[in-house]
């Protein structure tokens, strides 16, 4: 299958050549004035059920479940790797992770600490730090951001989190787009040392910054998230809030996911301090973006201000259900996520979207609100997908394909699906079986032969593109 046929067949010829002329960005006779802010709230590691508006009951959302009720709610939403990394360049790249190179997460191997008792556990040296993946890897820097063409495009850009695309200099936000920058550059930290595994990891914007050690780091996203709105309020702006909530904390001790004592008292009664800790960092993080959200209306932003909110993969912590799987897997517990978007007046209040879409509609979404053209020789593999949101059009989308280094991969086309992870292989009907319990391989071998097909002509297109580090040879 020629790179043409693959990509007619999946339904992607026109969507992921985005190639026009002129590096400059184009406007569309949008007025400034009138161009609408764009908040991003990504949650980390969040069950697929742990929200309200999914049908979950263990756990308060109410601010989330408000979101739901004043936006649209979509039901087949997929990320583009069932961990941390890959996922989060893919939102900003709107390209694929073997496309943007970051198909990998970017950590430290903890090999050389886990055989040890807690008490003899210590952080590298700072100068084995200093050369370590942590470091020296981060998103290649040929790669251009939302952030990049949002902050062309006028916007006042800042992000309140993980950034988890590189610890170095050249890797920061603020050289790829971003005016404002509070939070951390790796996988993930202690929630109140603001360590990973012995390091410390907050910055504010280039500068490492110790000041709020102590401080529940969710709590400091959502206070710099507000700063960042009380000064930027007159003017179009992007907020990117990713989350670490609920992760577990990376520390030496490993302490498992962090929540203050008074939102753990809150599921007292629930057996063990693991499920209440969860639930109560989920919670936690529910009411910082109820804070976030307040802001807006007083400052009369929310008829102006689309929201968005997702995750970056499945759970490794809680539960998946109704969905197989968790995070790390091509599942659909890894890789199915909730997302929900809500713009007053222009997507329909309290609506459900069952359409196939994707994080890799965000981008080009994002650059058709700011009424601006996509950059010049670059490849995005999404498409703008507000006309689905708003119930205007069906979604451009009929495939999706996954890869992981390690060996399994997956195809979504239309409600097929083809699975193979490390211990198994399957063809699975989702339009009846969203559990995926039911292997039909045997039953439609001409369907899954379709299937891996497709797959084989993404490969191919993939092995094609023009190589990104920090993972490709290049």
């Amino acid at each position: 299958m020629n790179r043409r046929e693959f990509l007619k067949q999946s339904g992607l010829l026109g969507i992921g050549l985005n190639v026009v002329s002129g590096c400059a960005l184009v406007t569309r006779q949008r007025e400034p004035s009138r161009r609408p802010n764009i908040i991003f709230f990504l949650a980390d590691d969040l069950g697929y059920d742990d929200l309200g508006c999914y049908g979950g009951t263990r756990i308060r959302t109410p601010h989330i479940d408000r979101l739901a009720q004043e936006g649209v709610r979509l039901t087949d939403f997929y990320v583009t790797h069932p961990v941390c990394t890959p996922s989060r360049a893919s939102l900003l790249t709107g390209r694929y992770p073997f496309r943007n190179g970051m198909y990998y997460n970017i950590g430290n191997p903890k090999d050389f600490w886990r055989h040890l008792p807690v008490e003899k556990r210590r952080p590298l040296p700072p100068d084995r730090y200093a050369v370590s993946p942590e470091m020296t890897r981060g998103l290649d820097v040929r790669e251009i951001t939302v952030g990049d063409m949002l902050h062309r495009a006028g916007y006042r850009n800042g992000i309140f989190g993980k950034w988890d695309l590189g610890r170095a200099r050249r890797f920061l936000p603020l050289q790829r787009g971003f005016d404002d920058y509070y939070g951390f550059g790796n996988n993930g930290i202690d929630y109140y040392t603001h360590k990973r595994y012995g390091t410390h990891s907050m910055f504010r914007n280039n500068q490492p910054d110790t000041t709020d050690v102590g401080t529940y780091a969710t709590y400091l996203f959502q206070r710099e998230a507000l700063r960042f709105i009380h000064e930027n309020n007159d003017r179009p702006l992007f907020l990117y809030v990713p989350f670490n909530a609920p992760h577990i904390g990376s520390s030496l001790k490993q302490p498992g996911v962090q929540a203050p004592d008074k939102y753990i008292a809150m599921y007292g009664d629930l057996p063990g301090t693991k499920s209440m800790a969860y639930n109560a960092a989920v919670t936690f993080m529910d009411d910082a973006i109820g804070e976030i959200l307040d802001l807006l209306d007083h400052y009369e932003l929310t008829d102006n201000t689309v929201v968005f909110f997702s995750s970056d993969n499945g759970s490794g912590s809680s539960r998946n259900g109704p969905l197989r799987g968790r995070k790390g897997q091509f599942w659909e517990g890894g890789i199915r996520m909730p997302c929900i978007v809500r713009w007053p007046g222009k997507i329909p209040a309290g609506t459900v979207c069952d359409e196939f879409l994707t994080m890799l509609e965000f981008f080009p979404t994002a650059l058709d609100l700011v009424g601006v053209s996509s950059p010049k020789d670059v490849v995005l593999d999404g498409f703008d997908m507000m006309p689905v949101l708003k119930g205007e059009a069906p979604s451009r989308r009929n495939v999706m394909f996954w890869w992981s280094i390690s060996g399994p991969r997956a195809a979504r086309m239309g409600h097929w699906k083809w699975v193979k992870e490390k211990d198994e292989e399957g063809l699975y009907d989702l339009s009846a079986d969203i559990g995926e319990t039911n292997n039909l391989r045997d039953k439609h071998p001409a369907k899954y032969r379709e299937l891996c097909a497709a797959w084989d002509g993404w490969w191919e297109e993939m092995e094609a593109s023009e190589p990104r580090g920090p993972y490709r040879n290049y």
